[in-house]
C-alpha cells in the first residue's frame, strides 16, 4: 500500500472509531486527528470537511456491508447461499460491531448523509437480488416467500448482535467474541431461517 492510500486508511479508521462513539455532531476533527496521530492540516488534504469525512466512512461501510449480497447468483443453491450469507453477516457483527452500529445510527436518524446511496445502488443491488430470490422460488427450490422481508429478515437477525450488542450481553451474559456463543447462534439463526425457506 503506498503511503498516501495507508494515511488516507488510517484517518478512516480513526474517523470511523470516533464517529461511532460520538455520532456525526459529537465528533471532531481535532479528536479525528489526533487518533489517527496527524495534524488536522494533513486530514484536510485528504478530506474537505467533518462531512465528507463521514460519509467516506459510510461508502466503505455500505460496500463492505453489502458484499456477501452481491455474491447471491441465480446459479447457485439458495439454501447454501442463504446459509453463507448468514455466517458471513454474522462474523460481519463479530468483527465490526462499531460498523454495523454507525450505518444503524445514520439510517435511525433518517439517512440525511446517506439517502442518495440508499435510494440508488442499494435499491438497484436489492432489486437485482429480488429477482434471484424469485427465480428461485419460481423454479420451487425455496418456499414462496415476499423476496423482500426475506432479506429485511436476514440483515434484522444477524446485525441484531452487533447494533444491540449491550443488550445481548445483558440477557445472555455474552457476546459474539464468545466462539461458543457464536456457533451457537450461527447454528439457531440457520435452523431458524433455512426451515422457514426451504421447499414444502
Amino acid at each position: 500500500m503506498r503511503n498516501s492510500e495507508k494515511k488516507r486508511a488510517t484517518i478512516l479508521e480513526a474517523a470511523l472509531c470516533t464517529f461511532s462513539k460520538y455520532g456525526l455532531h459529537g465528533a471532531s476533527i481535532d479528536q479525528i486527528a489526533l487518533q489517527a496521530d496527524v495534524s488536522k492540516t494533513n486530514l484536510f488534504y485528504y478530506f474537505s470537511n467533518k462531512e465528507e469525512l463521514y460519509v467516506s466512512v459510510l461508502r466503505e461501510l455500505l460496500d463492505l456491508w453489502l458484499k456477501p449480497l452481491r455474491a447471491f447468483t441465480v446459479e447457485q443453491d439458495p439454501i447454501d447461499a442463504i446459509r453463507n450469507y448468514v455466517r458471513v453477516k454474522l462474523e460481519f457483527s463479530r468483527d465490526h460491531p462499531a460498523e454495523s452500529r454507525l450505518f444503524c445510527m445514520e439510517v435511525m436518524q433518517g439517512a440525511p448523509l446517506l439517502l442518495a446511496e440508499l435510494q440508488q445502488p442499494l435499491h438497484d443491488l436489492v432489486e437485482n437480488k429480488i429477482e434471484v430470490i424469485q427465480t428461485w422460488i419460481d423454479q420451487g427450490k425455496l418456499a414462496p416467500v415476499e423476496p423482500y422481508h426475506l432479506i429485511f429478515s436476514l440483515w434484522a437477525t444477524t446485525q441484531h448482535y452487533a447494533d444491540f450488542r449491550v443488550q445481548v450481553e445483558a440477557v445472555a451474559g455474552k457476546t459474539l467474541g464468545d466462539p461458543d456463543f457464536f456457533q451457537e447462534t450461527l447454528n439457531s439463526l440457520e435452523t431458524i431461517i433455512l426451515n422457514g425457506v426451504r421447499p414444502r
